[in-house]
């Protein structure tokens, strides 16, 4: 007892000891002096630097008589490159070009994703009910798009904290405000006053903690209760910033459309054309050579069929069928007379949004118009989506849908086969509302792109041979045979229709390794722009977007010690005294200014150029991210408890920089990693180690864990199936249900190339906890993380070797091996490390995998490499 008492005092004076020793941070801390470009120290070695960064780095070490290590090998350079730019592991036999890299598209997925972390960004409310936010998506798009346009920083900044008054019109800068609302609130409504006072201070409370630790480094809401004890800001001052932003409340607003679609769309349309020809080509050239080997199998599972072999049976799930009219199974065949013959099936169980419909048909005639092959309709009839003859263009197949708002014409060709033989038919709906069209395993016509449909479970049924509705009437009706039917509830890519369809086909990695190089990087090029004029197209057609939904403007109150019920004098919007700049923290507004004006003087002060604080956060920011840990170790906190910088000459510097380069991030980007002090080995100094053990003067590179997304988005990448479609709503791998009031978000392993996409692109419901990123530290997006943890546990490790995700894609990365180096076991080695690893293999390491592949399997090798500390680390 007496231990712990002495343990417990000796804690309890340790923490105490700076606070009583009267340390802390005035005016005359060092973050708020005005930033003046420091002179370039001289130093002894001359010949190490590349650039300023350079000189102010030796300069420490030389201090402390340590010196720089040596300069990373290619190999080294050329992977920590690729992983801190756009966050993937390199492409092979392609050097590390840093403009290259800042201009792909990929880069913004990657910086956008560091950004979001700092911003709180959840696609559900968090809290008890959780409820999902359909339409929060834009503004993670918002900030790729910014930052693969390099907006100027400043103007970043002033549209997600004003955007929406500063450009009405714009429906960019609308959706930027979603930076405000995009934290967790509590959706809870309760009855008493008092218990709604206290919610919006709390929600108050994260405004201007976000604002201000995002934009200043200050922890401004440490002084909701109090005058701050650490810097030097008054609880005043806290209350000035709660009235700048006292009007935002949150919620979906409709956008402005903008820009000029048609032209868009036809640009589209020649570049699909380009792609979709040469494609052609080679798959015509692949299919005339004997040397393939094609698996009939179908490994894609539905969640319904309907072989009809004897009955109407579901032989998978539970919507088993009901005969009307004579509909009758003849031969394992279901005829329909075209005029009082459909079924209809029992409700399906399950939520169905992203899906595809799929079946066998022949039909009586051709001239027939509206008939429907299978549809998926609610109960009531009032929404369908069905796979249907010669509705609007005679002879021709279309999607069927309530008041044709998901139905347009597909394009493809006039029906001649289908009164003859059976033809396969499949129409796929995707989450951001593409719908497209196959016919015995090929392409119908094109995609095009429409709003979403969703079904709830137990509110939707199946139907066969009736278009819509609950009994039989003219111009809805199918005549004809219908084989077997087939119900998804994902998106099936056009390999996988073509081996239901039972067709001869070429697949995404055969046709890929059939090309040359100089192909290759033509196929990405025309990849790249489709996906960015898709992007381009979706943000200006009129939209609903989760953003700032002003709300009057109230009038705030300093609250005595913080509370609700003790309500004091007015307060005016303003910033903060310490925060010294051309613009005075007194913006010059009365207590009741319109909520608009308020928001617009606090996005100016906040971004006025010789603000001492707002260059500084951002290039600590970007030092942090590229380096693993920042000249000041706290990011979001440049304040007192922030402590000193560890080169606050080099931080000036930079700071006065970024201003000069006209606020561009890109600029900085390209400084730093050309830097030497950025290009170095990674190799430890147990010299220097003893003299600075956590290497915070620089003298080697430290070696860093990727990121729980990034390691996910290399598997896809290395296994050669990553989907780099970008923007538009996420994809969801989880199955959400309400369960007393709240809402659940279990996880799933869905299968499919639109689950394939970059993790940034996930849907981040906030009760949703992922079995691989959770376990490696994805952080919870209830809250910001300006610095995330690095954790070694049993759980990580488990999860890196038997997640569904983990085991299925190790076979895909050995059949790419397999398609690639044939049955040459040791160029499957090879090449498996040149993808994995960027590098070949030592000859140590080869005889070793040789008998490990023959003992277990190529796909055990495979997994083998993913769970590396070579695939997981960048040095």
């Amino acid at each position: 007892m007496r231990r712990f008492s002495i343990t417990t005092l000796l804690i309890f004076v340790s923490y105490l000891l700076p606070i009583l020793s009267a340390e802390r941070g005035d005016e005359s801390w060092w973050s708020l002096q005005p930033v003046d470009r420091p002179d370039v120290p001289e130093v002894s070695d001359t010949s190490w630097a590349r650039n300023p960064i350079d000189d102010f780095v030796l300069a420490k070490l030389e201090i402390k008589g340590l010196k720089p290590s040596p300069e990373a090998d290619t190999q080294t350079l050329n992977r920590r490159l690729y992983f801190d730019l756009i966050g993937l592991p390199p492409d092979l036999g392609v050097e590390g070009d840093v403009d290259a890299l800042l201009a792909s598209p990929r880069y913004g997925e990657r910086w956008a994703r560091h950004w979001l972390d700092v911003a709180r960004f959840g696609e559900s409310q968090g809290f008890e009910y959780d409820q999902l936010r359909e339409n929060a998506w834009p503004y993670r798009d918002w900030v790729i798009n910014a930052f693969n346009d390099d907006m100027p920083y400043d103007r970043f900044v002033r549209l997600q904290i004003a955007g929406d008054v500063l450009e009405p019109n714009n429906p960019d800068a609308i959706t930027a405000t979603g930076f405000l609302v995009c934290g967790a609130f509590d959706g809870l409504k309760p009855n008493g006053d008092k218990q709604r006072k206290i919610m919006r201070q709390d929600e108050m409370e994260d405004l201007v903690g976000t604002v201000a630790q995002s934009f200043l480094g200050l922890t401004v809401h440490c002084a909701r209760c109090h005058d701050h004890k650490f810097d030097a800001i008054t609880q005043k001052e806290y209350y000035q910033m709660a009235s700048a932003l006292a009007g935002v409340t949150r919620g979906d607003r409709e956008v402005p459309a903008g820009g000029d679609p048609e032209a868009l769309q036809s640009l589209l349309d020649a570049v699909t054309a380009e792609l979709t020809e040469s494609e052609q080509r080679i798959t015509q050239k692949i299919l005339a050579s004997d040397k393939r080997v094609v698996s009939a199998d179908n490994p894609v599972r539905p969640i319904s069929r309907w072989t009809f072999d004897t009955d109407l049976r579901d032989e998978i799930g539970s919507a088993h069928g009901e005969a009307k009219g004579g509909a009758r199974v003849i031969g394992g065949v279901l005829h329909l007379d075209g005029k009082d013959d459909y079924v209809i099936t029992a409700r399906m169980p399950q939520e169905l949004g992203a899906k595809t419909l799929e079946a066998w048909v022949k039909l009586d005639n051709l001239d027939q118009r509206g008939g429907s092959a299978i549809s998926v309709q609610n109960v009531d009839g009032g929404q369908f989506d069905a796979i249907v003859f010669g509705e609007r263009e005679p002879r021709r197949w279309m999607s069927g849908s309530n008041s044709y708002a998901r139905s347009k014409s597909f394009g493809g060709s006039e029906e001649i086969d289908a009164k003859n033989r059976f033809v396969h038919l499949a129409i796929t709906y995707a989450e951001d509302g593409a719908i497209t069209a196959y016919r015995n395993g090929k392409l119908y016509g094109k995609t095009y792109r429409t709003g979403r449909s969703k079904y709830l479970a137990k509110n939707h049924q199946v139907l066969f041979g009736l278009r819509h509705g609950n009994s039989a009437g003219a111009g809805r009706m199918l005549a004809g045979q219908v084989d077997r039917a087939q119900l998804y509830d994902r998106v099936l890519s056009a390999e996988e229709i073509a081996i239901s369809a039972d067709v001869r086909y070429v697949t995404e990695a055969e046709l890929v390794a059939a090309l040359n190089p100089e192909q290759r990087k033509i196929r990405g090029e025309q990849k790249a722009e489709i996906s960015r004029l898709k992007s381009a197209l979706s943000k200006i057609q009129k939209k609903k977007v989760y953003a700032v939904r002003p709300s009057g403007s109230p009038v705030t109150k300093l609250l005595e010690r913080g509370n609700p019920f003790d309500p004091r004098e007015e307060v005016s919007a303003g910033g903060i005294a310490a925060v010294k700049s051309t613009l005075s923290a007194d913006f010059g507004l009365a207590p009741n200014a319109s909520e608009g004006e308020r928001r617009k003087k606090l996005a100016a002060w906040i971004s006025q150029p010789d603000n001492p604080v707002f260059a500084r956060v951002m290039m600590n920011r970007l030092w942090h991210y590229h380096f693993g840990q920042g000249l000041v170790k706290t990011p979001n906190d440049l304040g007192f408890s922030g402590g000193e910088a560890s080169h606050p000459e080099l931080l000036d510097w930079l700071a006065a920089e970024f201003r000069a380069q006209k606020w561009s991030l890109k600029a900085m980007h390209r400084l730093i990693v050309n830097s030497a002090t950025y290009r170095q080995a990674s190799r430890p100094n147990p010299d220097a180690s003893k003299i600075d053990t956590g290497n915070v003067l620089l003298w080697r590179a430290s070696p860093r864990r990727l990121e729980a997304e990034v390691i996910r988005d290399s598997i896809l990448k290395v296994a050669g199936q990553l989907n780099t479609v970008m923007g538009g709503p996420g994809f969801r791998d989880f199955k959400m249900y309400r369960h007393k009031g709240s809402w659940v978000y279990d996880p799933i392993d869905p299968e499919g190339s639109e689950f394939n996409r970059r993790s940034i692109y996930r849907t981040w419901a906030r009760g949703n906890v992922h079995p691989l990123l959770s376990p490696l530290d994805c952080p919870d997006p209830s809250t910001t993380t300006p610095t995330r943890s690095i954790t070694t546990t049993p759980l990580g490790a488990l999860s890196l070797m038997n997640t569904s995700f983990v085991l299925r894609m190790s076979d895909r990365f050995a059949e790419r091996l397999q398609l690639e180096a044939g049955d040459d076991v040791k160029a499957q080695i090879t090449i498996g490390f040149r993808l994995a690893y960027g590098r070949d293999p030592r000859a140590v390491e080869i005889g070793p995998c040789h008998d490990f592949i023959a003992e277990n399997s190529l796909a055990a090798f495979c997994r083998v490499l993913f769970n590396a500390n070579e695939f997981l680390y960048v040095n």
